[in-house]
């Protein structure tokens, strides 16, 4: 199955739940609880939609994004740090050099 396929799966699902929603709302009337659930299902809604338009830019099989290769090495330098960085920095539980501890 692709995943144009599971998308639209999702959303035939979500429609369904949409349905339902609105019918348990007819049945027990518009309070507070119902009206949280018909946000959350309006919020799926959404969320899926901005699903769909990320995946419709990304390549066949695989995922929208930016490419990751976590095998890639990177450089650190030998170089010491510019020692400015540091200038109003404190030592980690010991505060300031020119404070005393209380």
């Amino acid at each position: 199955m692709s995943v144009q396929d599971d998308l639209t799966a999702v959303e035939r699902s979500l429609d369904a739940l949409v349905q339902a929603v609105g019918k348990l709302e007819t049945r027990i009337g518009g309070g507070l609880d119902i009206r949280r659930v018909r946000s959350d299902t309006d919020h799926l809604r959404e969320s899926l939609a901005l699903l769909k338009q990320s995946q419709a830019g990304a390549p066949p099989g695989r995922p929208a994004g930016p490419a990751k290769n976590e095998d890639e090495m990177v450089p650190v330098p030998d170089t010491p740090y510019n020692a400015a960085l540091w200038t109003d920095a404190e030592d980690e539980g010991l505060g300031a050099k020119d404070r005393h501890a209380p």
